[in-house]
């Protein structure tokens, strides 16, 4: 019984020492910032403007295509086999003409997504850093299983960032 005491003492005291020294905790949704802030909703509106043109000249080529398929269908009984044959090779050709710049476009558009969306993340996580210096927390995290809304810095985050004008 004698040794369980001076254990039993020690980890008293080593648990005191723990809660002393463990300091401020929060946690930052990073999805809500990226879905709520405002630099990222002006990010979608600036991607936006910069592909609309390129997504109106694809739909407008989709409908074209979609029209002379249809005449080609209630013309194709009358036509003679040679014209029909080149008619089919046309639009098969419009077609993978279309997928191809349609495969261009997403590519494209998804790339200049992640440029912006990795921009905001550097600002995001700086705004953070920032706050977290200035609020003395010892640890932030982005990303968790479980976390007790209490420990929820977001909405705070969001607030700074929302403030913060843009370095672009």
């Amino acid at each position: 019984m004698k040794f369980l005491s001076p254990i039993l003492l020690l980890a008293v005291i080593s648990t005191t020492t723990v809660a002393q020294e463990s300091g401020k905790i929060g946690f930052v949704d990073t999805e809500k910032i990226l879905r709520e802030s405002t630099p990222a909703k002006a990010a979608t509106e600036k991607i936006d403007r910069e592909f609309s043109k390129r997504q109106k000249e694809l739909q407008d080529m989709g409908n074209r295509l979609k029209t002379l398929s249809e005449k080609f269908d209630k013309d194709s009984l009358t036509m003679t086999e040679r014209d029909r044959n080149a008619k089919q090779r046309e639009l098969a050709e419009m077609d993978r003409d279309l997928q191809r710049r349609g495969r261009e476009f997403q590519e494209d558009l998804n790339q200049r997504r992640q440029e912006e969306y990795n921009a905001l993340i550097q600002r995001a996580n700086k705004v953070i850093a920032e706050f977290a210096e200035k609020e003395k927390f010892d640890i932030i995290f982005q990303e968790a299983v479980y976390r007790n809304p209490k420990i929820d810095i977001t909405d705070r985050v969001l607030k700074i960032l929302n403030a913060t004008p843009s370095t672009k």
